[in-house]
């Protein structure tokens, strides 16, 4: 199992990102929460991992911290949740807004997220309940996620766009949300969060 990572950025395009380990690029995928925080192309960045065997691939998921890995293990382990969900589930909510959500059982909290209806919001709802304790209360990562630069946002309204068509929403609705926004200057992480809220 690899279960930590620590490179150089080669690519981020959510949700694909490419690290050079000691001449070794590996290619993960990581929920728009570990993209807010990833510094600069050419930059050293640490992330905590988990590997997924199929029969047709091996797939590597990344997370800023230790916390948001076990989150994405436990939603896994859910009755019809696949990574692929888990993801946009994680890029959708904060954790601590997914913990809120389960403790409030809010289905509307989920429900804005492309892919959950209401009655799966409500079964995912249930099931969390009993397990969340066990993440919630786990520390976040023992090492910084940047080391060197300061932690830079994806930038650009296109990675906006790509972001959210990649969090499963049509191109032509991603497009529209994020043309939306008015105001100029404002970096990718916060177009995708004001996008987020403009399509709740």
């Amino acid at each position: 199992m690899i279960g930590r990572l620590s490179g150089i950025l080669l690519e981020k395009q959510p949700p694909h990102i490419l690290l050079d380990v000691n001449g070794v690029g590996y290619e993960l995928d990581a929920p728009l929460s570990t993209f807010y925080r990833l510094p600069a192309i050419g930059d050293k960045v640490t992330l905590h991992t988990h590997l997924v065997v199929r029969e047709d691939a091996q797939l590597l998921y990344a997370f800023a911290e230790k916390r948001d890995r076990a989150l994405f293990r436990e939603l896994i382990k859910l009755n019809g949740v696949g990574p692929k969900l888990a993801l946009a589930l994680m890029s959708g909510l904060e954790v601590d807004e997914l913990i809120g959500a389960v403790q409030a059982q809010d289905t509307s909290a989920l429900t804005r997220v492309p892919g959950v209806g209401k009655k799966t919001a409500e079964r995912l709802l249930v099931e969390l309940k009993d397990r969340f304790k066990a993440w919630e209360d786990i520390p976040g990562a023992a090492v910084p996620l940047v080391t060197g630069t300061a932690p830079v946002a994806v930038s650009g309204t296109a990675d906006a766009v790509s972001a959210l068509i990649a969090l499963g929403y049509k191109p032509q609705e991603a497009s529209r949300a994020v043309a939306n926004i008015k105001e100029d200057g404002l970096s990718s992480e916060e177009l995708i969060r004001r996008a987020l809220k403009g399509m709740v």
